[in-house]
Formats: structure tokens, C-alpha cells, sequence
């Protein structure tokens, strides 16, 4: 047993409510506390195993173990079964996390998604928000078979597995339906990894070579590194996988078989294919269609005119960058950002043959502010401020900040530059009620947001909204 669930775990019966952010429905125990339930649906009398609880806790948490009486979006099958709260429970065991969603149907998880972000819209920014939670195109009947990213933790002896949410007890798994068929064909949970503390599996969906990178234990014999090089090296050869590696005492990633990154593609209509090298601890987006649905979404939402000046912030590999670029011309420019030094190789990499971009690396807030806000919080050197890097006067400016959002300094960094249009890509609802909030308060208007489900089978959904000076 772990800590969140311990011998003495209490069972309460519930009716549950409503759904609430983060994948949790509510309820409240008899004397009127407020319990966040995951596995659940808003309506269902359901049976809970309490695994946070205290009498001085403002909240009590707790996973369904018995449907008593189930909703009727509640499928009669769970996807992943491993994942299952339910079958988990008669089984005696923890359901892993990651699909924290799939005991109801895709149309259910669409409705709560929905619901959230709405809520969340309403709270923290005043906005009555009537849209939908849309499919991506050639979605599965089921929600499975759309990641082409796959992150697996491995057990001292080399088991991969996944974790139970808000667990440390590692669970190996023998599947994973809400991967590629490319990546549950090469099933890498099934290898034995001893040395290695995680491993990261990447199948482009455009069929190119994927890529298993392992990262190993701190001080590893060299012994075990060298053997398990070996193994991962012959399994790389015998099913096209390209391997790489990297220990915590060395940042330099070694390739042990074929190529060191991926090759992820776009298709734009009338432009021809766009391409991108992804580094084995870069970003990209998960699901298979997310790139191709964002990158339109966020074009058609900016209306981009050749000779424009684009920021792209958070920018990533460039996938929006290259979009940008494609779009503003060689009469335009676009300025992009991204703090990761690995995924700004990257994006500087994807776009050294467009002369008209620049990708700076760096923290947001401090490159647009001159702001370090890290050596501020910490009272270093507080009030002081470094040369702003020159950005040019943008007419469009896109962000996709990371689940916590963005800074306010970049909020108001993007306001004093005034230009036409923000495109805001959001993967947190209430992170994306917050900024649009800050946003609105400056003047600005909200003038549409679209939300995909990029995520089918667990509670996180996208977004993408667009803001226009409020005249």
C-alpha cells in the first residue's frame, strides 16, 4: 500500500453530482464535506475508497470501487482495461492513470469537457461560452489508437510500467489501446530494461522511423549500460527503431541505433509539406491529428497577411513558427520564443532556411521584459532589469503556453506591443480563464474560442481562442 492509499481507507457510498476541473465528479459525504471522486459520472450512486482523508482536510479524494447505479453514459466496457477503477477494485489492485475518462462514452466525455471549460470561462473571466468539445477528423469509434507519444516509468529490476494516479506504486502493463497501432505493435512495455528509470517512445504519423529514448539511472554501472545497449541496439536494428539515451550525469544524448530525432510532416493545401526534426526529449503534439487540427485553427483564427510580423511564443519545435512563416511570406517576419534549449534547437533547426524568422531561446517573460523573474522571486536582484531582446512590433501574436499558463508579464508585454489579433492555444482550462480574464481587463475582446479533443479517454481537452482590440 502507498501513503494516498493506506490499510485503513475508508468506503463511503455517494451520489455524485457534477463533474469538476482536473477529472474529478463532486460529491459530499453525510456530514455535508466536499469529496472529489475520479471514475465516476455526474448522477451515478457509486461506492468510494476514500485515498486522501483527514478531519482537518478541506476536501476528501476517493476513487470509485462500485457502481450501484451507473449512468447511462457509462460504457459497458472499459477500452483499457488496466485502466478500469472498477475492475481494478474486484481485482484488488490500482487502476494506472491515463484514461481516467474511459468508462463513458466519447459523446459523455465531450459533454463534461465542455461543461468545465465553460464553468471555468464564466468564473474567471466573465464569459458565457455556448461552443463544443469537437472530434478530430478519422477519430476511432472507442477514442483509442491516437498517441504517437508514449512515456513509460521502469522499476529498479527494468519493468516498465505506469503509474496509478497519485501513487508510487508502479504497475507493469501488458497493452496500450490509446496508442498507435505502430507503438502497440512495437509494445515496448514488453522489453526488459534493467539501468533504466524511464523510457519515451515517438511514432511520427506519417509512418516515418520511430524512436525509443531511454533515460538511465543516476550512476550506473558501466556494465549494465553497456549490456543494455547492446539488447536496445539489436532490438532497434531488427524493428527499424531508431535508439537513443541519456544519462542524468551527462546532458549529451547518445544514439545507440539509427537516427538521433524524428521527422514529423504537415500537409498545408496549396503550400506543399512542411517538416520538422523533433529531438528525443523535444516537444510535440501527442495526437496524431492535433498538429494538422491546430495549425488550421490557429490560421484561420489569425487571418495572417503576407508582409505581416508574427510572434509566436512558447513556440516549440515550430509548428506554428513554420505555419507563420509560410503565411506572413519572405516580405514578413515572425519572432519566436520557446525556453527549452532542446526544443529550440529544434524550431531553429526546422526554420534555418527561412531568413525572415528568428527563434530566440530563453523564458518568455524575461525576453520580451529584459525581467529575469526566476532571480526576482528569489530577491537577488530585485527591480533589476536585463537589455530586452528587440523584438519587432508584431501585427499577430501567437502563444501556446505551457498548462500553467502564461506570465502576466507576458500578458502585458503583448498588450503594450498592440497588435491586431491574439491566438491563444490552451491545453488548461482554467489557466485559459485566467489569461483571457487578464487579457479582457486590458481591453481586449474575445471573439471566439474552439475546443478539441486531442485527449480522448481522459479528462484533458484543447482550445484554441482569439482576442481582438475591444474598440
Amino acid at each position: 500500500m502507498t501513503e494516498d492509499q493506506p490499510d485503513t481507507a475508508h468506503e463511503l457510498t455517494l451520489r455524485l453530482t457534477g463533474v469538476a476541473h482536473g477529472g474529478h465528479m463532486v460529491s459530499r459525504s453525510p456530514e455535508g464535506r466536499v469529496v472529489f471522486v475520479r471514475h465516476g459520472a455526474p448522477g451515478e450512486l457509486v461506492r468510494v475508497r476514500l485515498t486522501d482523508q483527514g478531519e482537518d482536510a478541506k476536501f476528501w479524494r476517493g476513487d470509485v470501487v462500485e457502481v450501484l447505479e451507473p449512468s447511462a453514459d457509462r460504457r459497458e466496457r472499459h477500452p483499457w482495461a488496466a485502466a478500469d477503477a472498477v475492475s481494478a477494485a474486484q481485482e484488488g489492485r490500482l487502476p494506472v492513470g491515463g484514461a481516467e475518462f474511459g468508462h463513458l462514452t466519447l459523446e459523455a466525455q465531450r459533454e463534461l469537457k465542455r461543461s468545465v471549460i465553460a464553468e471555468q470561462l464564466d468564473h474567471l473571466a466573465g464569459i458565457d461560452w455556448r461552443g463544443q468539445v469537437a472530434a478530430l477528423e478519422g477519430e476511432s469509434a472507442d477514442g483509442t489508437g491516437w498517441r504517437t507519444r508514449l512515456h513509460l516509468n521502469v522499476t529498479e529490476d527494468g519493468t516498465a510500467g505506469m503509474y496509478p494516479h497519485r501513487s508510487n506504486d508502479l504497475i507493469p502493463i501488458t497493452d496500450m489501446p490509446l496508442a498507435t497501432p505502430a507503438i502497440q505493435e512495437l509494445a515496448p512495455w514488453q522489453l526488459s530494461v534493467p539501468g533504466a528509470a524511464r523510457l519515451d517512445m515517438a511514432a511520427p504519423a506519417n509512418g516515418s522511423q520511430p524512436l525509443l529514448h531511454v533515460s538511465l539511472r543516476p550512476r550506473q554501472d558501466p556494465d549494465t549500460v553497456s549490456a543494455l545497449r547492446r539488447r536496445l541496439a539489436e532490438w532497434g536494428s531488427e524493428h527499424e527503431v531508431s535508439v537513443t539515451a541519456q544519462s542524468p550525469e551527462d546532458r549529451e544524448i547518445q544514439t545507440w541505433a539509427g537516427e538521433p530525432s524524428v521527422r514529423e510532416t504537415l500537409d498545408l493545401p496549396g503550400e506543399g509539406q512542411l517538416t520538422w526534426r523533433v529531438s528525443p526529449t523535444g516537444f510535440w503534439q501527442i495526437h496524431r491529428g492535433a498538429p494538422q487540427a491546430l495549425v488550421d485553427a490557429v490560421l484561420t483564427a489569425a487571418q495572417i497577411q503576407p508582409g505581416e510580423t508574427v510572434w509566436d511564443l512558447y513556440s516549440g519545435a515550430g509548428l506554428f513558427t513554420a505555419a507563420a512563416a509560410r503565411a506572413v511570406g519572405t516580405e514578413g517576419q515572425v519572432f519566436a520564443v520557446e525556453g527549452s534549449p532542446v526544443t529550440s534547437a529544434d524550431a531553429r533547426d526546422n526554420l534555418s532556411e527561412a531568413k525572415h524568422v528568428r527563434v530566440t531561446r530563453g523564458d518568455v517573460a524575461r525576453i520580451l521584459t529584459g525581467r529575469n523573474p526566476a532571480r526576482r522571486r528569489h530577491g537577488a536582484s530585485r527591480g533589476q532589469k536585463r537589455p530586452a531582446v528587440r523584438a519587432p512590433e508584431p501585427h499577430v501574436v501567437i502563444l501556446d503556453p505551457p498548462r500553467s499558463g502564461a506570465a502576466k508579464e507576458v500578458l502585458a508585454a503583448i498588450d503594450a506591443a498592440e497588435p491586431h489579433t491574439i491566438v491563444y492555444v490552451a491545453c488548461d482550462p482554467a489557466a485559459l480563464g485566467r489569461d483571457l480574464g487578464r487579457l479582457s481587463r486590458r481591453g481586449w475582446k474575445v471573439t471566439n474560442i474552439k475546443a478539441f479533443d486531442l485527449y480522448p479517454n481522459t479528462h484533458h481537452v484543447e482550445a484554441v481562442a482569439v482576442l481582438r482590440r475591444n474598440e
